[in-house]
């Protein structure tokens, strides 16, 4: 059976990697501002097509998936959340497919955007635009290619320590689908897995059985 944290964990390596790029490449800290009508998502004078995911509630202290569409938006801008809906139909999960959550630490805005990013069926970058009442989370494409780009071996080790430390993940899960995306060669050696980077760097990462979970133990460089 499929479960919610399998899919954010298979989803999340590669997100933050992404996000992190966005961030440097294209928010940059600029001013940002969202015209639904125009179907944009703006950082200061740089515009990009978005797509509107959801929002957040402040009083209520949920999240509102936007193919609910109270606000009656166009439909060309919810179409991606359409379509999260409907792999979440097929997968059974119920994070994709009921209109309205309550957030917790595992279910919120940004989790819930990272996974509707990461199974697009085309690369997304997300913002999260707070307001007076909650927020809004938009995805939005057409950006710099290099935001999509695979990352070197010390961003490798620092988005995965990071996301170990903060999320509850399953962490083979992890693992093997961030080096997919990242387009590393990997083979298991028993508990461990080795990750070659270019020529020279090899990654080695180890795993100690915890109950029926493997959990990362140590990760080492070799060069």
């Amino acid at each position: 059976m499929i479960i919610w944290n399998d899919v954010f964990s298979a989803n999340l390596g590669k997100m933050m990697a992404i996000q992190i790029a966005c961030a440097e490449l294209v928010v940059k800290n600029k001013n940002w501002n969202v015209d639904f009508d125009k179907g944009i998502i703006a950082f200061g004078d740089d515009e990009y097509p978005l797509q509107f995911l959801g929002s957040e509630a402040n009083f209520s202290n949920t999240w509102l998936w936007a193919w609910e569409n109270i606000n009656g938006f166009d439909e060309k801008i919810i179409s991606l959340a359409k379509n999260i809906k409907e792999k979440g139909e097929k997968l059974n999960l119920e994070p994709l497919t009921n209109a309205e959550i309550h957030i917790t630490d595992e279910l919120n805005g940004h989790n819930l955007s990272i996974v509707a990013c990461g199974l697009a069926d085309e690369n997304y970058c997300y913002y999260r635009g707070p307001h007076s009442e909650g927020a809004i989370f938009v995805a939005f494409n057409e950006v710099d290619e290099k935001v999509f780009s695979p990352v070197n071996t010390r961003k490798f080790i620092d988005i995965t320590m990071r996301c170990i430390q903060q999320f509850s993940l399953n962490h083979k899960l992890f693992i093997e689908s961030f080096l997919d995306w990242n387009k590393n060669r990997y083979e298991w050696q028993e508990n461990s897995i080795v990750a070659y980077f270019g020529k020279d760097e090899k990654l080695k990462i180890e795993f100690e059985k915890v109950k029926d979970n493997f959990r990362i133990k140590n990760i080492n460089l070799n060069s």
